[in-house]
């Protein structure tokens, strides 16, 4: 169901790869006894709460499950185990559009609801399988849902067969086949996403169509036929030693024992001879491959299926193309196209097509500017750390997930107003409640389900155990509180700390393996589609559904952020693959951008659902308007920022808003504000101003966070995606006077981000950069016990320039003028070896902010008329005051010349060798060294007045 927060409806309308063991259980069904081979029954009866536990790094799961608690089941809470034949290979995948062959959610269906492929519809039965194209919708639901409901023009079997369920054989990233066997007959059909073929595989009897209507036949040619039935079209290939034989109804042809047929549904008769060559060119598989060019901001996608020629040579075939790929598609597509719930559908010819997509950038949060009220925030802030129950009780994958959602996002805001105390509370919150659900023995805790291959967490909700529900829903909030936690402490994110636990919750929802024998590949994301489906066993009459695909978003953003800052650039790849791609599908599916997917009779702007049969503005429990748009916004992060990749079309979902309410939105207010935001930032804090100490923050938002993010974006402007950047974590804005530049370095090395428009950006170490405001920093990586440092306003190094003196260095500079003597050589190479003898300045108890810059100096050098000499400096700096130094650099010597009078000896000559990384200073040193790496002629720098020497060092208050 696809994300009942509130309540669990009735099922709508009637009804219209797992590592196996050699054993097999059996399931009352109906009153007949159902074989069901697996590993178990996955959603077994309750053992004792002794569960073994798995060691994960820091954390752990249980392999049995806790007491009381349910696995997967079926309507009457009875166990299930995955529908699939004995040669299945892989975990069991969910949260398909097929899902409903391999989970049977109803105990007297065993066969699976309507599958919605697009362009064709089917529906599994003990004969086989109906088929049908639908080619127009109809509105229901007093208006409020447009469907192009299922339809069956005909049906696919084998003469004798009587099957008493359906079962899964094998699957692909967007195809499958499904498995019928009874009455001495056996029936395999491949079918998938954007296919206009269905390929069959018989055994134990002749091949056998059925049409629901009598078929207009106006193409009979021996093992070829084209028939039409209730105004589609059809052609029917056997192989070319077995005719089609009509009787009635019914065409059947003489397949033999290992038998295959395809029939496939055409645009129009004439198109015959375009299909006609891929007919025995068979698909066996479906796979997705994705490149992402970080330099070029551009992810490629190449979709591509496998065929086997089962007469013949060909190897290619036909596959109809959603309006989001073929938008975007890199070759040529012919001029055939279907209709669909999502639009036209466009024909690419070939076995692979590839779309080429701009990545838009994906932030941990945004920066908070100089307008905004830092001690209002403060005081927020301050508030909610005050509340009595930050978490609830007894809490579970869903809320507690948003409660850690919640406090994590007030992190960052924290540390950018110099709020430290606050920023190290909450994350010690985030950090408690995380570990007690990694936990095995914890009193919250995950359980692998072997039989399934799935994470499931207790105490859950809204199915997320028993349907394998919202799995990316909940878990992109454990993902992105770990995000922020990582940002902050780098070794709490280890995979042999709490980061293994993490990456179990991320490979469940999506991991890409595809010999993994713990989770099936891409379990929430449907990679045709372009976007999840929600409910686990798809058990509905209008297919699978998908509500909240902006906590679908919510996971690819955190997924994205939590590799990047763990330096897994795969992950990190695989978010910025599963966020780029869904952006390009949810404004155009969910709010019809561009005005070509919803139907002109549906007088909806927007959908708070996307069904298989096409959309529905209502929502999984009463809610009103707001809830309606809403549902498709929260949770509000910096990772919602493609809600205003088209400002004017999100000003206009705003406005369609006002116009249905007659008002302003008076629930999830804060919402609609900040999707306000992204086309007005303005209007929305003055909402925020007029209303902000009396209304009531969504269960997932807060005050500080929504002030934080509408006055941000009330100075910055909108989004502009004109400007690229060569790094995953970047964002643009213009408010028509000038652009604002971010980006974030989860690195550990200073960062120098260029935009496509020539702008370069200086990014520190696990800092957020901003030409606009403050974005705080994180843990650098230097090994630290992950202390943040100092915050903005809280150091003492000014500007970060140090004057030299006498004896030491100094933030100001000595109103006097004079020299220090560096001596001479005696005639030793001492280039890159400080001598017993050189010049020591050092300043301690420094606090900075490292900007991300290089160090610098100018010191004015006089050798008089001595020839051969240079001076050459060191720079050592001791980030965290515990002595040592934790970066050393030593610049090239500076060759003076032979007449008396001042040089500038600066950085410009070169860095020799710099060992160790920046850091903040948090009681930190510095320390410059001064000698002659040659000659015998003593040198003079010059210090003091208004023209005396100086270090620049890259930190800042």
């Amino acid at each position: 169901m696809a994300h009942p927060r509130y309540r669990h409806p009735a099922r709508p309308g009637p009804r219209g790869r797992l590592g196996l063991l050699a054993t097999a259980s059996a399931l009352v069904v109906g009153g007949a006894t159902l074989a069901v081979t697996g590993a178990g029954t996955g959603g077994a009866a309750p053992v004792s709460a002794e569960a073994a536990q798995v060691p994960v790094g820091s954390g752990g799961y249980t392999t049995t499950l806790p007491a009381g608690a349910s696995g997967p089941a079926d309507l009457n809470g009875n166990p299930v185990a995955p529908k699939v034949t004995d040669d299945f290979e892989g975990p069991a995948p969910t949260n398909e559009w097929w899902s409903s062959l391999i989970f049977q959610r109803y105990p007297d269906n065993p066969h699976g609801e309507n599958l919605f492929a697009h362009p064709l519809s089917y529906l599994p039965h003990e004969g086989g399988l109906n088929m049908g194209y639908p080619d127009s919708h109809q509105l229901v639901g007093e208006g409020l849902k447009y469907e192009y409901t299922a339809v069956a023009d005909l049906s696919l079997g084998v003469t004798g067969l009587e099957s008493p369920d359906t079962r899964t054989a094998d699957s692909g990233d967007w195809t499958v086949t499904a498995h019928w066997e009874g009455g001495g007959s056996t029936l395999r059909v491949t079918i998938g996403q954007g296919l206009p073929f269905a390929y069959a595989e018989t055994g134990g009897g002749d091949a056998e169509v059925t049409f629901t209507g009598t078929p207009e036949v106006w193409h009979q040619d021996g093992s070829t036929v084209g028939a039409t039935v209730n105004g589609r079209h059809y052609a029917l290939f056997a192989p070319s030693d077995a005719p089609w034989s009509l009787s009635g109804d019914t065409l059947t042809a003489d397949t033999g024992d290992e038998g295959y047929y395809s029939v496939a549904v055409l645009p129009s008769p004439e198109d015959l001879d375009t299909f006609a060559p891929y007919a025995h060119s068979f698909v066996t598989d479906s796979l997705v491959e994705y490149d992402y060019d970080e330099s070029a901001a551009t992810l490629t996608s190449t979709y591509r299926l496998e065929t086997e020629a089962r007469e013949g040579t060909e190897t290619g075939t036909l596959t109809a193309l959603y309006p989001h790929q073929w938008e975007h598609v890199t070759g040529d597509l012919t001029d055939l196209s279907y209709a669909s719930p999502r639009g036209e559908m466009r024909v690419s010819e070939g076995a692979s097509f590839t779309t080429e997509l701009t990545t838009q950038g994906i932030m941990p949060s945004l920066p908070t500017v100089d307008s905004a009220d830092h001690d209002r925030l403060a005081a927020l802030i301050d508030e909610v750390l005050a509340e009595e129950e930050l978490f609830p009780e007894p809490g579970d994958t869903y809320w507690d997930g948003k409660a850690m959602g919640r406090l994590a996002q007030l992190v960052p805001i924290a540390d950018s107003i110099g709020h430290t105390e606050a920023r190290d509370e909450l994350l010690a919150l985030v950090k408690g409640r995380l570990e007690d659900w990694l936990t095995a023995d914890g009193t919250r805790r995950f359980h692998h389900d072997q039989t399934w291959g799935t994470m499931l967490g207790f105490p859950d909700s809204f199915g997320a155990a028993t349907e394998l529900n919202d799995h990316d829903f909940h878990y992109g909030y454990f993902v992105s509180a770990a995000a922020v936690v990582a940002r902050y402490d780098r070794d709490w994110a280890d995979e042999d700390a709490w980061g293994g636990m993490i990456r179990l919750l991320i490979d469940d929802v999506a991991g890409t393996d595809p010999d993994s024998d713990m989770f099936p590949r891409l379990r929430s994301f449907s990679p045709y589609a372009g976007h999840g489906w929600a409910s686990g066993h798809a058990g509905f009459a209008a297919g699978n559904n998908q509500e909240s695909s902006s906590e679908g978003m919510h996971f690819a953003a955190a997924t994205a952020t939590f590799g990047a800052l763990t330096g897994d650039e795969e992950l990190r790849d695989l978010g910025v693959y599963l966020h780029t791609t869904q952006a390009s599908t949810i404004a155009r599916y969910w709010q019809n951008q561009g005005g070509d997917t919803f139907p002109e009779d549906f007088d909806e702007d927007v959908v708070g659902m996307v069904w298989g049969d096409g959309g529905d503005y209502r929502i999984w429990w009463d809610g009103g308007h707001e809830e309606h748009y809403g549902i498709n916004y929260l949770p509000i992060t910096a990772g919602s920022l493609y809600l205003g990749h088209d400002p004017e079309h999100a000003g206009a979902v705003h406005e369609s808003l006002l116009d249905k309410l007659g008002r302003e939105p008076e629930v999830w207010r804060d919402i609609h504000w900040a999707h306000r935001a992204l086309s007005d930032g303005e209007d929305a804090l003055r909402m925020f101003e007029e209303q902000w100490r009396t209304y009531e923050p969504e269960a997932g938002e807060s005050k500080p966070h929504t002030y934080q993010w509408v006055s941000t974006l009330a100075e910055v402007g909108n989004v502009d995606v004109s400007v690229t950047a060569d790094t995953a974590h970047y964002a643009v804005f213009d408010n028509g006077a000038e652009r604002a530049y971010t980006a974030f370095n989860p690195g550990s090395d200073p960062l120098t981000v260029t935009f496509s428009d020539g702008t370069t950006l200086r990014v520190a170490p696990g800092a957020l950069g901003s030409t606009a405001g403050e974005g705080g920093g994180g843990d650098p990586g230097d090994g630290d016990d992950g202390d943040p440092g100092p915050g903005p306003g809280e150091g003492n190094v000014g500007e970060g320039t140090l004057h030299l003196g006498a004896t030491a260095l100094t933030t100001e500079p000595d109103g006097t003028e004079g020299t220090i003597t560096v001596p001479d050589a005696g005639g030793r190479n001492q280039d890159g070896t400080p001598p017993a003898d050189a010049v020591v300045l050092e300043l301690q108890d420094l606090n900075g902010s490292f900007t991300g810059d290089a160090t610098s100096f100018a010191l004015p050098v006089d050798s008089g008329n001595g020839v051969g000499n240079a001076v050459q400096v060191r720079v050592s700096y001791d980030f965290d005051g515990d002595g040592s130094h934790d970066r050393e650099e030593t610049h090239h010597y500076f060759p003076t010349n032979d007449l008396p009078g001042w040089e500038v000896y600066t950085e410009s000559q070169g860095l020799g060798s710099g060992d160790g990384e920046f850091a903040d200073l948090a009681g930190g040193s510095v320390r410059l060294e001064i000698w002659s790496a040659l000659g015998d002629q003593d040198s003079e720098i010059r210090v003091g007045g208004g023209q005396g020497a100086t270090l620049g060092i890259p930190f800042t208050d």
